[in-house]
């Protein structure tokens, strides 16, 4: 939807009649050429800010060629009339009485569209369709509208329908998209919410990111780190008296869920137990790590000094990501997975190999986590940056089959070198030690044992590789873990993954699909859940204006007969009749106000009253509101 005000170039003050003030009256006539951008009359303030957001993010993702048209040029800013802004100014300044709050734009936005109301222009329409010198594009119905003594006149952008087109002015829902409704197993019966494995993941994630610790019982968990709070171990806490380091970084460490008082989003800290840091000149490093951004990768926001915990500690903020699960837990936490390498002899075969889908993964697993470590490696290297933690214990699992690589940037910082006068020239070094590293994890995979990436079981598991799974997967692993005379780059791997890109990207985008899909159902949910809050603060409220009599009488009485209606209904042998189908019918009719009359029957069954949902929603409205006008105080 597009504003504008006139279609003259210049201001020019008007003597008309107003009918509604009875007197002359000085009207305004703002111009300019017809059809400007929509953001160039957004009004200011916070009440606009949704419309301005909408417009803005419109037209900024694309250039302005794809969306040009000859009405639609910027030569008019020049001929505008000093105090006249084509910036966001709710109106000009001879014109104060239009605030962001009283302007056609924020409160037209504020409901929602009806696409019927397009179908047929309004008079004024046609009369001001006359006046314009150069009519808009086809499909747009000019509209007219006075607010505060400032006539604004905008179109309706969206293309006008086919004649004899019908909308619904009721809100329905509609049945699954083909392509969705036969890439899953049919229901029993239709479902009017998201699907339980979905639900049931998502609680999981909100439980984990409340979750906090009892201090009493955990003394050694800091109330406060920093500038955050509400820490959570999120693996066992490593005893007091501990001396053995880890086998990864050198030093012991934990973890910790953590909520940042600044923004008061929940972070990850990964703490560095008794690490002083000496030298700053890494923070260059730190720096370069917290620029990347990737689908694949735990982004790094913030290390820190502190002794919260009794003593020196370096502390790396990450980025939170709830039910996630190491890449060691979820495949390799099997001891017989291991029997393979460890029981037999070579050249022993008693009993058969392992298999895919009998003990090893399938390929199509294994191809979708090479893509997207690849894929983060990538990044990485691009950025000039090493990621030294290709390892199954710093690998995230999230859903399925999502992959993110953690702890980034910690190798970085434990290791620097003061001496080096350049933190970068080790890099490519460090690089060609991600991609052995990646080979190795690929190899682990394959053989769904990390027993197979020891070197006197290489042979063995190579074996088991060329035995259950492709060529190209096996010359893959070939290429990571074989030394070569030159330089190898992420890049050289992407030739054998071929057009497997293609398969994981249909596969995310499936995924997207169902996602969507859910996501549907559950917007109308909402809108059925503000209709039931604002009927349950109308219904048997006790009393009201000192009215103690208020919700039984009048348009509340009909309200508590229909709330009857929705949910005290019952059955030739008066037993409850729950029907879910029905609640959300009668409650989508409300909403619409459909003229379909509805029979209510008073709790004594003496009294039956018919009545429309029209006649209900006209009720359901006058009562809400006047609980707004109490609740504002300006009753």
């Amino acid at each position: 939807m597009q504003f504008w005000m006139s279609e003259q170039i210049n201001m020019n003050w008007e003597v008309k009649d107003n009918v509604k003030r009875g007197k002359k009256g000085l009207i305004p006539v703002f111009s300019m050429t017809p059809n400007p951008t929509a953001n160039e009359f957004i009004p200011k303030g916070g009440s606009t800010s949704r419309l301005s957001n909408v417009s803005q993010s419109s037209m900024s993702a694309f250039s302005q060629a794809l969306f040009s048209h000859p009405s639609m040029g910027s030569p008019a800013a020049a001929g505008l009339a000093p105090g006249m802004s084509l910036s966001a100014g709710s109106s000009p300044l001879h014109s104060p009485k239009i605030t962001p709050h009283t302007s056609p734009a924020p409160r037209r936005r504020s409901h929602t569209p009806n696409p019927a109301n397009y179908m047929v222009p309004t008079s004024a329409s046609a009369s001001v369709a006359n006046a314009v010198s150069q009519p808009p594009s086809t499909g747009q119905v000019i509209q007219k509208e006075t607010v505060g003594g400032t006539t604004y006149f905008y179109t309706d952008t969206t293309p006008a329908p086919l004649t004899g087109m019908v909308f619904p002015n009721y809100h329905i829902y509609h049945p699954a998209a083909p392509h969705v409704a036969y890439m899953q197993p049919k229901a029993n019966a239709p479902s009017f919410f998201m699907a339980d494995e979905l639900r049931q993941e998502l609680i999981n994630r909100h439980l984990i990111t409340m979750a906090q610790v009892d201090q009493a019982d955990i003394p050694a968990v800091p109330a406060e780190v920093d500038s955050y709070h509400s820490l959570f171990p999120l693996e066992p806490l490593p005893p007091p008296n501990r001396i053995q380091k880890t086998s990864n970084f050198g030093y012991i460490t934990s973890c910790y869920k953590a909520v940042n008082s600044k923004d008061d989003l929940p972070y990850c800290l990964r703490r560095i137990h008794g690490f002083r840091l000496v030298n700053t000149k890494c923070m260059v490093l730190v720096d370069m790590w917290k620029k990347i951004q990737h689908s694949n990768i735990v982004t790094l926001r913030e290390v820190f000094t502190t002794k919260a915990f009794g003593e020196h500690s370096l502390v790396f903020a990450y980025d939170f990501h709830a039910g996630g699960e190491t890449m060691m837990s979820r495949h390799f936490n099997d001891p017989s997975a291991d029997a393979y390498f460890t029981k037999r002899k070579w050249g022993q075969h008693d009993g058969p190999l392992p298999r895919q889908h009998a003990g090893l993964l399938p390929e199509s697993l294994i191809w979708a986590y090479i893509v997207q470590l690849s894929s983060a490696l990538r990044t990485i290297h691009t950025a000039g940056l090493a990621c030294r933690v290709m390892d199954p214990t710093k690998i995230l699992v999230t859903g399925k089959t999502r992959l993110r690589v953690n702890c980034v940037g910690i190798f970085d910082v434990l290791t620097f070198d003061n001496s080096q006068n350049n933190p970068l020239a080790l890099m490519a070094q460090f690089q060609q030690t991600d991609l052995i590293s990646l080979g190795k994890v690929v190899l682990a995979l394959a053989c769904n044992s990390l027993s197979g990436i020891q070197r006197e079981n290489l042979q063995k598991a190579m074996e088991l590789v060329t035995i259950n799974y492709s060529s190209d997967l096996k010359n893959l692993i070939l290429y990571l873990l074989t030394d070569q005379n030159r330089l190898r780059s992420v890049n050289d791997i992407m030739p054998m993954i071929g057009a497997r890109f293609y398969t994981q990207l249909d596969a995310a985008q499936m995924r997207n699909d169902v996602i969507e899909e859910d996501l549907a159902k559950e917007v109308q949910n909402g809108r059925l859940f503000r209709l039931l809050a604002k009927l349950g603060t109308i219904n048997e409220r006790p009393e009201f204006q000192k009215d103690p009599t208020w919700s039984e009488t009048g348009d509340r009485y009909l309200l508590k007969l229909f709330r009857d209606h929705l949910f005290h209904q019952v059955t030739e042998a008066g037993t409850p009749w729950i029907d879910l189908s029905h609640i959300i019918s009668c409650l989508n009719k409300l909403d619409a106000g459909v003229p379909e009359k509805i029979s209510l029957i008073s709790r004594d069954e003496k009294s039956v009253l018919v009545v429309t949902y029209s006649d209900l929603k006209r009720c359901f409205e006058n009562t809400f509101q006047e609980l707004i006008a109490a609740a504002n105080g300006q009753l």
